[in-house]
């Protein structure tokens, strides 16, 4: 790893793919869609941006076949007069219409697969909606912005669900032993049990992000001085460093994965499939819930992202520096980081207990007390 960190071609090319994808969608919707996913693309990802570009199409789509006064014109063909019509019921009723709808798939023409969003990703989709009407409003292309008009969705407070020690500890420990795995899952394991322990260990001793992960080169692993290069959200590269058990874990693994021969293109990927090519994001998440099914059998929505979660809240727990979480975890803003790391008026509330406690027996209790 040099002091000017190499190009990481894999992440140019998954930013190429999603700009084709994003110049394909843009194809079947209004012209202005394209000029709003232009205007901030110097201030996004690729990511980002095609998150906006599939959830303008959803919104679009909704409009033609559900909205009668947007039925009649095909949707690469409307205009800023068209787009001014939306209304503050058609909002209404595109907030009701996310919570369940149909979405054509490739092997058919007719809507065959149903979608069922929560009030986390009605707001999100609400929120795309609104920041390109606001774009419009913004250049003068409309005269009012009608999606200001309609409340997004509250959020509620869920619990953080994360892996205790104990759950680390025997997560980790399956993929060395395969205990309580199917034979199935056991005669993939044996080929596979140190790079998921490198993976395994990497999620909970650094706290990347899956994309990251699957994104790490050979070259990007510096093991004297137990750091390793990351390309983070936007394409900003950063150094970050791991403690002596995940430089094990990865010293172990890397002594295996010198002797893979892996097929052409994918030979600088650290993290290799058993078909010899660069992991997948997919396949890390089924890693990890393969594992964590076992280890943590009462928490079923174990992901990269709740190990994630994990390593913050145990980096928190250890330092009580919620600036340096957010540095770790690559955030630019603490309120974003204060979402992954566990509640900590949780532990607030259990002090509570230490302080107050009930009389032993009833019939001390003086008369006025009773």
């Amino acid at each position: 790893m040099t002091e000017k960190y190499k190009l990481n071609h894999y992440r140019e090319e998954v930013d190429l793919n999603r700009i084709k994808k994003i110049r394909s969608i843009m194809k079947d919707l209004p012209a202005a869609c394209s000029d709003f996913i232009r205007s901030i693309a110097i201030s996004t990802g690729t990511f980002t941006r095609l998150a906006y570009a599939i959830d303008l199409k959803t919104f679009f789509q909704f409009l033609q076949t559900e909205r009668v006064a947007f039925a009649d014109k095909p949707l690469p063909l409307f205009d800023d007069s068209d787009l001014a019509k939306l209304s503050r019921n058609d909002l209404i009723a595109y907030t009701e219409y996310l919570t369940f709808y149909y979405k054509t798939t490739a092997e058919t023409s007719e809507p065959n697969k149903a979608y069922v969003n929560h009030e986390l990703s009605i707001k999100r989709k609400l929120c795309s909606v609104r920041a390109f009407y606001n774009y419009l409003y913004v250049n003068q292309r409309i005269s009012s912005n009608v999606t200001e008009l309609v409340p997004l969705p509250k959020i509620h407070e869920k619990p953080i669900i994360r892996l205790n020690m104990a759950e680390m500890k025997k997560i980790l420990d399956l993929t060395r032993s395969g205990d309580q795995l199917s034979e199935r899952q056991k005669k993939y394991q044996r080929i596979t049990s140190k790079r998921d322990y490198a993976i395994l260990s990497l999620f909970l001793g650094t706290g990347i992000r899956v994309s990251e992960c699957v994104g790490i080169n050979l070259d990007d692993v510096d093991l004297e001085n137990n750091a390793f290069v990351v390309t983070r959200k936007g394409g900003n590269q950063v150094v970050l460093y791991f403690p002596p058990e995940v430089a094990d874990a990865l010293a172990e693994y890397l002594e295996e994965r010198m002797k893979m021969d892996a097929l052409p293109e994918h030979e600088d990927a650290l993290f290799l499939s058993l078909q010899r090519r660069r992991i997948t994001q997919r396949a890390v998440q089924n890693l990890v819930k393969k594992y964590a099914s076992v280890a943590a059998p009462l928490k079923p929505k174990i992901s990269p992202h709740k190990l994630r979660s994990t390593y913050a809240t145990n980096l928190y727990h250890e330092t009580g520096d919620i600036y340096l979480v957010a540095d770790v975890l690559g955030h630019t803003s603490v309120d974003t980081t204060r979402k992954h790391y566990a509640d900590m008026t949780d532990a607030r509330r259990k002090k509570a207990a230490e302080h107050v406690h009930l009389p032993g027996d009833p019939e001390f209790l003086s008369d006025e007390d009773q």
